[in-house]
């Protein structure tokens, strides 16, 4: 028997010596289950460890490896000093521990509480010990919550690092100070606003300049880790400024709390309503005097103004830049409306752009439109679905047949152990006759469930692609006849729309439409 050990680090026993070794509580756990499985007689295939990860935490990374080598069924066991260790959450103790466990033939044991799945009046205390976990997980992180509320009440600043303009004071915990160098860059950006500049032509600006966007900087300073992707994500963006202008924090005011998580157990944050974020005044230094921040404000509120038809652009959200992937922003001069790409504007290194009129767009969309029509809507497009229509039943009919056949011998072989067994019950055959005569019955009884599934498989797929063909043809249909694309067609027929840049010395500007059928 092969037993692989898992052993975690848990909130209150850390006790690290350095960062690179294992704690003194993973080494404990490791002594203790690798004696453990010495005296069971099992051999080790591995050891599992994460160190610094919560029991809540579903994304550890030997925790992973652990359920993915237990999945390709490379050992037999699997080895915790508590069932805790492996997981606190009753969610993970009912899909894996009584669940997929016993079907990859994995037993689990956890030592200290006695948790093992093969005893199966042991089944109970294991789900006790995951409704107590389960609980623990709770009150932390309500109490947690708590902590972390009071503090926002109160002005403190709680998060990994601090806004653009700002550093964390280290002499006070939870208070901001002034970082000048970036500072001087939210002064010009608020005062170029001020002056009549807009957020696209401030950020050229700063690209031109080489001044790094706030998360270049702060990777530059060492405040955070991650490695640049790609060069345009250094840039200053439109919405980069956008946000900036409308922050609160510039003038002092600490402002926290616009994005909560949806449970303890996942950290997926939402948007939370404006009336629930925290806001005190005054907790720090301003960057930005209140003359302007009320000069910008009123300037935003202006440019701000709803259009008056209220209505959606055509292509909003659907046409995307070739290039670089951002959704193009809606323009207009006089009567004329465009799509053009938002990085464009900013720098000339950042992206070569999209540029396309609204009406071309709509235009290249209906040609695109009507050859699909006309495959499918003439006469010989409609005969010819007819025959693949009439193909596919015939294909479904062909394997429905195929799976009476091995339902059929299915039924024959599981009729055959059964008098194999009689045969070994009543002394007709030898325990070794009826082993090797059985096992053979039950390869074959296997092999023909799994042509039985592949062929559910492929009843499930000619239908789909039955169905798509009608919807296809259906859709068509519906719009065909229209002269001009509404708002529903697009919603309806595409996906999105990739724009490319003008092919030299013509008008050209190539598009790819991703349909929704």
């Amino acid at each position: 028997m092969k037993a692989a050990i898992y052993c975690r680090l848990s909130e209150e026993d850390r006790d690290k010596r350095s960062f690179a070794d294992d704690s003194a509580s993973i080494q404990n756990q490791k002594s203790m289950l690798v004696q453990y499985a010495i005296e069971q007689g099992w051999e080790i295939y591995g050891i599992y460890s994460d160190d610094d990860y919560a029991g809540a935490d579903r994304n550890r990374p030997a925790f992973r490896r652990l359920l993915e080598d237990a999945e390709k069924r490379l050992f037999d066991i699997i080895l915790c000093k508590t069932q805790s260790r492996f997981t606190r959450e009753l969610e993970l103790v009912e899909k894996y521990l009584h669940g997929l466990f016993p079907q990859w033939g994995i037993r689990f044991v956890s030592i200290v509480d006695n948790a093992d799945t093969d005893v199966k009046g042991n089944k109970k205390s294991r789900q006790i010990n995951g409704l107590v976990n389960e609980w623990y997980l709770e009150d932390m992180s309500d109490n947690i919550r708590s902590v972390l509320r009071n503090r926002r009440e109160n002005g403190f600043h709680i998060g990994a690092t601090a806004l653009y303009g700002y550093q964390k004071d280290p002499e006070r915990k939870g208070h901001l100070i002034i970082d000048e160098e970036a500072a001087q860059v939210v002064r010009e950006v608020f005062t170029l606003f001020s002056q009549g500049y807009g957020k696209s032509a401030i950020a050229r600006m700063l690209n031109d300049r080489g001044v790094p966007n706030p998360t270049e900087y702060k990777r530059r300073k060492g405040i955070i880790k991650t490695p640049t992707k790609q060069k345009i994500s250094t840039l200053w963006k439109y919405y980069t400024i956008a946000d900036m202008l409308e922050n609160e924090m510039y003038i002092g005011n600490m402002v926290q709390g616009k994005y909560g998580s949806v449970s303890y157990k996942t950290k997926k944050n939402k948007p939370r309503p404006k009336e629930q974020w925290y806001r005190v005044e005054g907790t720090h230094e301003p960057i930005i005097e209140k003359e302007l921040w009320e000069k910008v404000k009123a300037m935003r509120e202006q440019k701000a103004k709803p259009f008056t038809t209220g209505t959606i652009g055509l292509f909003s959200g659907k046409a995307r830049c070739a290039e670089c992937g951002y959704v193009l922003r809606s323009g207009k001069r006089e009567n004329w409306r465009f799509l053009t790409c938002p990085n464009r504007s900013v720098s000339k290194d950042a992206c070569r752009g999209a540029f396309i009129s609204v009406s071309r767009l709509e235009s290249k969309v209906m040609e695109e439109l009507k050859r699909l029509s006309e495959m499918y809507l003439d006469q010989d497009a409609v005969e010819q679905g007819i025959r693949l229509g009439n193909d596919y039943e015939k294909q479904k009919s062909n394997v429905m047949e195929r799976m009476k056949s091995y339902e059929k011998k299915i039924q024959e072989h599981t009729k055959a152990l059964r008098a194999l067994y009689l045969d070994r019950v009543r002394g007709i055959l030898t325990e070794e006759d009826y082993l090797d005569m059985s096992k053979a019955f039950s390869v074959e009884k296997k092999r023909l469930e799994e042509a039985m599934k592949i062929c559910t498989e492929q009843i499930q797929e000619i239908e789909e692609r039955q169905k798509a063909g009608e919807n296809r043809k259906e859709l068509v249909e519906t719009y065909i006849h229209m002269e001009h694309l509404t708002r529903e067609m697009v919603e309806a027929l595409i996906d999105h729309i990739d724009v490319g840049r003008r092919i030299p010395r013509s008008r050209d500007v190539p598009i790819t439409v991703y349909w929704n059928f």
